[in-house]
């Protein structure tokens, strides 16, 4: 019996990283880049892969490339063998030097001024040649990434319940008032007193959203939101306009028309270090155990 590959198989396998990045992208110039691979070697491939099978796998979009239906088949059966392959492959040359790798870090906003950066110069004085790829972005959009493979890391407040993951601290939120607000003064304030108070505040489907209007009608309103936007720096700039109050963490960077009261009535959100289902190459887990041994610095609000 001949146990060599058949040769379809033989032919297309070296052309089926190629194909999946393309395919992933949608744009053939960020598939080259993310290849490392000129884009006139990528394109050559893309054909020689269309050439043997003898299909048409892509349809121009615009500036972009569209899948046809036989390369969406190709694709959906093919990703995830291409993935496992791509992380077995990473996982046997980072086991070869441990000193060095490649980890992708995410991590949300609310952490970027001081706090990320920080953590990430002191891992970097230990382990110079492990590069990161950051990504900086909300929770559901880490999470996602997470999930399929386009993060090994990531902080997230809170964390989902579908992924591993450690507790390193809580993030009290706070209310923030313009200076010149009535309540600016106070010392603490209780949720209850704000019913008749205009709001600033994220989307209904982001998650502090979902705490503000839940702890709201606990105690019997819904709050009255003026101004919804998605960046929470741009709700302390229109809270510090005077143009209503919100329900924050407490900003890394100091705001000088900002006051950031203790609020009663809403609850603190976890901080947790989140990974994927999968066996994490060594560079990960130095990272990893790097964070986690910095999780006190997240306690009750303080940065590392």
């Amino acid at each position: 019996m001949d146990e060599s590959m058949p040769g379809e198989v033989d032919a297309v396998a070296p052309l089926l990283a190629a194909f999946d990045a393309a395919a992933e992208e949608g744009h053939v110039t960020r598939a080259s880049e993310l290849l490392g691979v000129p884009q006139s070697s990528l394109s050559r491939r893309l054909k020689t892969l269309e050439k043997t099978l003898g299909v048409q796998l892509f349809q121009p979009a615009g500036r972009r490339i569209a899948l046809t239906s036989q390369g969406r088949e190709l694709f959906e059966r093919t990703h995830g063998l291409v993935r496992a392959l791509d992380d077995a492959v990473a996982a046997v040359r980072s086991n070869a030097d441990p000193e060095s790798g490649l980890v992708r870090f995410g991590f949300p906003l609310t952490l970027g001024p001081v706090s990320i950066p920080s953590l990430l110069a002191d891992f970097h004085t230990t382990a110079p040649r492990i590069r990161l790829h950051l990504t900086q972005d909300h929770g559901n959009a880490l999470a996602a990434m997470v999930r399929d493979g386009r993060l090994n890391l990531a902080v997230m407040i809170p964390c989902p319940d579908d992924l591993p993951a450690a507790v390193l601290g809580h993030q009290r939120i706070l209310l923030h008032v313009a200076r010149g607000h009535p309540l600016a003064a106070r010392r603490r304030v209780d949720l209850a007193e704000l019913a008749d108070e205009p709001f600033i505040a994220s989307p209904p489907s982001y998650h502090l959203r979902r705490i503000l209007d839940s702890s709201c009608a606990r105690i019997g309103f819904a709050p009255r939101v003026s101004f919804e936007i998605t960046e929470f720096e741009t709700i302390r700039a229109l809270v510090a306009h005077g143009l209503g109050v919100a329900a924050l963490p407490a900003a890394e960077s100091p705001h000088p028309d900002l006051v950031a009261i203790p609020l009663r009535g809403v609850p603190d959100r976890s901080i947790g270090l989140v990974t994927g289902h999968y066996r994490p190459t060594p560079a990960v887990t130095r990272l990893r155990d790097h964070i986690a041994a910095h999780a006190s610095a997240f306690a009750a609000g303080k940065h590392p």
